[in-house]
């Protein structure tokens, strides 16, 4: 079954090793999808970024960078979804946001026509995507 859902890089983090820093609402929705066989869609930016964040020491959970890109790989539900040339383009043009992580990852959601599950205020007010907090 396609996927409905684009998870942020924080919230796939949280839900591989640190589920209990997920609100109630993002734990349901992504629980929800698991039994009925529903992939969640992941950015590739977000396997780049999780790599930078443990090199540059700023990924604070006990699971290794490894250890989480085999859940990643091993899950069913997981479908990491590449930058495209149409990623690329919107992602270019959002001036609101200055990361360009995020940038791309809105811009995922955006074309694939995805709602984002997030916790990151700046794309929450941003309005430029659907999301769930």
């Amino acid at each position: 079954m396609a996927p409905r859902l684009l998870l942020d890089t924080h919230i796939l983090v949280h839900w591989l090793a640190e589920p209990a820093r997920l609100s109630r609402q993002q734990m349901q929705v992504m629980d929800d999808c698991v039994p009925r066989s529903e992939q969640l869609a992941v950015s590739d930016i977000s396997l780049l970024e999780i790599a930078m964040l443990a090199i540059e020491r700023r990924l604070r959970i006990k699971a290794s960078p490894e250890e989480l890109f085999r859940q990643i790989d091993t899950h069913p539900s997981f479908q990491v979804l590449p930058i495209t040339t149409a990623i690329a383009s919107q992602a270019a043009a959002f001036r609101s946001l200055r990361d360009p992580s995020d940038r791309v990852i809105v811009a995922t959601a955006r074309v694939h026509r995805l709602t984002l599950v997030t916790s990151d205020q700046r794309i929450i007010e941003s309005h430029l995507v659907a999301t769930i907090e």
